[in-house]
């Protein structure tokens, strides 16, 4: 694999094309923001030759043409994707975004590639992000590799950047290759199995390493036998290896190709400018897996039987899901499609099926739609293909009804995939238009970031009659209404957030209702005596009738429950609903002519006003109850920012190696941006739930500022 020699092949201008599912790797590229997952892809583009170095221009697609598409697309952080053909496979190559705000995007790269290759800068090491990554990817067995890039970084250090990645990512992490560099620039790299040199700059492969790298060699050399050795098939290997037999290098490579394919072994490369890009290439055509070898996520029918006949076939039943959807004013929607079955072509007829988020504001559905044109996107450019075969990823034009997330089937045997792990967003930004001609677009445009975009939430509180984006973070909000500006020439201003709070009674108290009024002709008159007393947090609200006699007539008693249920939806102090009373009505007077249903209505609205004016009047707010995962390195930190948020903490308990789980009881009023301060406060590794618990009466002291 990667000591073999090769050669980039690629066609400038070209869409690639796939007719075989065994001639197709997808590859995403993880790791934090600016550790150089971008500068990477541009450089395996310009290596295969599917785009030219800035300057030249002969086909119309440039380096720079690239850059400056994908600068634009990292600002607003996108998932986007770059093929290109290297000795006849073609490599879908998945940039993901590297800020935790758009973790949505990046776990759908997840969903689409077949392996993945971990981005570490030798001169940062490994975050909390990239290292969470790395274990969801290894919960579910996908094929790993690092690369540590900028080694040719005057802060470069190759030793201390791969130990970073061995205590981060365990067991099973070794180099290829090493790097020699030489007054601060990288002059070639050491093959470790071959210990050939391959000088970048005279092109020469030679079969002696600079000796001064010979002490080096020998350890890490032998640390890389002895992994490859223990994933090997043969479990005569180790024996025979100990016993002092010299292993040959082609069953190393060919031993060291199946473990990285199975996900038992994950090789280091090591990238600059200009150097590694031909051993990333070998690595991930020969070593990384087709997607023939890709576990097929769970298939149902429309009514939820399992499939189990599905499998990575072009003339299978087809099967493909939409991994991203973006909208442009003048193109329209584009879908990019994985085909996990089948085979897609244009202009087809296909059945589109809901994604089971529905609780996050997308709506399932079920709905035929016509393919528009398929295309390989890149850059500037939209590269039209025939058809796109099972295993291989394709840009879809005019898909107006799927949305990320949803599953493209045959149209007589409609299918459903099982929809990907989505985080919770858990930061409401509540926003208004500014003008009454943004009032006016502004529900079209959000319906299309909410098409594109699983992690959004919309809602439209009808208690605080506010429209809240519930977000991933501050970032995400800022690039969401950036986008309703620019893309959709919508306007909108953030708001203050309200929190729907309760009101209730502080004692018990009797009161009377009276409405009577007689202007001369047919007047009002309902006088109704209440008991009304607090019930226990979580009681609702109870009606209690004691009339006797007669004195409130029968048909009017339940004209004075709906009075003071109106009033009870309306407040009597800061404009809250009223909860958790008994309202006994005991007494009360009528008159023949002109007592009404209205008339009583008002009276029973009446007596409850008069007991806010009799007893004290508590505001309720929500409590919800918190649940954050963090490092144990952040324990204590969270359990004193819980307090401080007039939290209780009910207790911790860990959860694998190195993490707790810390379960608390928080006021919805000091959670609203916890989800900003959580990923400060925990270097971007905490994550954390909240559901609603109770309503409990609020701080005195918050009163007066609530109620003004």
């Amino acid at each position: 694999m990667a000591d073999r020699s090769s050669g980039a092949s690629g066609a400038a201008g070209r869409a690639p094309v796939a007719d075989r599912p065994d001639m197709v790797r997808n590859v995403v590229l993880v790791g934090h923001s600016g550790a150089g997952k971008t500068t990477l892809v541009e450089s395996l583009l310009a290596a295969t030759g599917t785009v030219q170095r800035p300057g030249r221009v002969e086909d119309g697609t440039t380096v720079s043409d690239f850059d400056e598409v994908e600068v634009r697309q990292q600002r607003s952080v996108n998932l986007t994707v770059a093929p290109l053909v290297h000795n006849g496979v073609k490599v879908n190559l998945l940039d993901t975004p590297g800020y935790a705000d758009f973790v949505g995007d990046l776990r759908a790269g997840l969903r689409a590639a077949d392996a993945a290759l971990f981005v570490v800068p030798a001169t940062d090491g490994v975050d909390g992000l990239t290292k969470m990554l790395w274990e969801e990817c290894a919960a579910v067995g996908m094929p790993r590799a690092v690369v540590i890039s900028k080694i040719d970084h005057q802060r470069a250090d190759f030793d201390e950047a791969l130990t970073a990645c061995q205590e981060a990512f365990g067991e099973g992490v070794a180099p290829l290759f090493l790097p020699v560099v030489a007054d601060g620039r990288v002059r070639g790299l050491i093959g470790l199995l071959t210990q050939r040199f391959y000088d970048y700059a005279t092109g020469a492969r030679t079969e002696n390493a600079p000796g001064e790298y010979q002490g080096q060699i020998d350890q890490y050399r032998g640390d890389l036998i002895e992994g490859i050795i223990q994933e090997s098939e043969d479990e005569t290997l180790m024996d025979r290896y100990l016993a002092g037999e010299e292993i040959g290098i082609d069953v190393l490579l060919s031993d060291l190709e199946k473990a990285v394919a199975r996900g038992g072994f994950h090789p280091v490369l090591t990238t600059g400018t200009g150097v590694g890009t031909a051993e990333i290439l070998q690595l991930v055509t020969q070593g990384f897996p087709s997607p023939l070898e890709h576990p097929m996520p769970e298939i149902t029918t429309i009514d939820g039987k399992p499939v189990a006949d599905i499998s990575c076939d072009p003339d299978g039943p087809l099967v493909a899901e939409v991994v991203k959807t973006t909208s442009d004013p003048y193109v329209g929607r584009i879908s990019l499609v994985r085909i996990f079955s089948g085979t897609l072509r244009p202009d087809a007829t296909v059945h589109v099926s809901g994604h089971g988020l529905a609780d996050h504001g997308h709506e399932d559905h079920d709905v035929d739609e016509r393919v528009g044109a398929l295309s390989c996107p890149l850059g500037k450019h939209q590269r039209p293909v025939p058809a796109a075969v099972a295993g291989d990823i394709v840009a879809v034009a005019k898909l107006a009804r799927a949305e990320t997330g949803d599953t493209l089937s045959d149209k007589d045997h409609p299918l459903l995939m099982t929809a990907w792990s989505m985080p919770d967003p858990l930061l409401p930004v509540a926003i208004q238009a500014r003008s009454k001609a943004d009032e006016d677009k502004l529900g079209q445009a959000l319906g299309r970031l909410v098409a594109e975009d699983p992690t959004l939430r919309l809602e439209n509180n009808p208690e605080t009659k506010q429209l809240v984006l519930w977000c991933m973070g501050e970032a995400h909000a800022d690039v969401l209404l950036d986008r309703l500006g620019k893309r959709h020439g919508v306007t909108v201003e953030k708001i203050e957030l309200r929190v729907p709070l309760r009101e209730t009674l502080g004692g018990k108290c009797q009161v009377v209702g009276r409405n009577v009024k007689q202007t001369g002709g047919h007047g009002q008159y309902a006088v109704c005596h209440l008991e009304i007393e607090p019930l226990p947090s979580g009681s609702g609200f109870e009606f209690v009738d004691k009339i006797v006699g007669g004195v409130v007539p029968r048909q009017f008693i339940p004209s004075v429950e709906k009075g003071v249920r109106t009033q009870m939806e309306r407040g009597v102090l800061a404009g809250y609903p009223m909860v958790d009373i008994r309202v006994t009505l005991h007494d009360g007077k009528a008159h023949s002519v002109d007592s009404s249903d209205m008339a009583f209505q008002i009276a029973g609205a009446l007596a409850l006003k008069e007991a806010a004016a009799k007893v004290p009047v508590l505001l309720l707010e929500p409590v919800d109850e918190v649940s954050v995962l963090v490092a144990d390195d952040y324990v204590g930190a969270v359990m004193s920012d819980l307090s401080s948020r007039r939290g209780r903490v009910l207790g911790t308990e860990p959860v694998g190696t190195g993490r707790t789980l810390v379960r608390a009881e928080v006021p919805q009023l000091e959670v609203s941006r916890y989800a900003i301060d959580l990923r400060s406060m925990s270097h971007g590794t905490g994550t954390f739930r909240r559901a609603f618990l109770r309503y409990e009466p609020l701080p005195s002291h918050l009163v007066e500022k609530v109620t003004a």
